[in-house]
């Protein structure tokens, strides 16, 4: 899978498998949140603050406010934590929390 991977952004521009990189990685955001609530074994219907068609908007968004993920993760008795770093950096020394509820 992976060399399937290499050849295609081989053919692709470094503008190009940036963006693919960034909506993968959105993508996978929203499935890892329904399994945050899932491993906490809570139903959507029972997430507080949300009614069930919101939370199901919610694990569905390729992009959300990042006060709509702290209050869903709230709604779990989750916090969040956003770090920052350069991205050429070779050490976890730059890194910067930039928020933390």
């Amino acid at each position: 899978m992976k060399d399937a991977i290499k050849m295609m952004e081989s053919n692709m521009s470094p503008e190009a498998v940036r963006r693919a990189h960034i909506k993968a990685e959105q993508d996978i955001m929203t499935i890892r949140l329904a399994q945050l609530r899932e491993e906490q074994n809570v139903k959507q219907s029972e997430m507080a603050n949300f009614t069930q068609s919101s939370v199901s908007k919610i694990e569905k968004r390729k992009d959300i406010k990042i006060s709509t993920l702290i209050d869903y993760l709230d709604s779990l008795g989750m916090g969040l934590e956003i770090i920052t770093y350069p991205k050429m950096a070779v050490s976890k020394k730059q890194e910067k929390v930039l928020l933390k509820v």
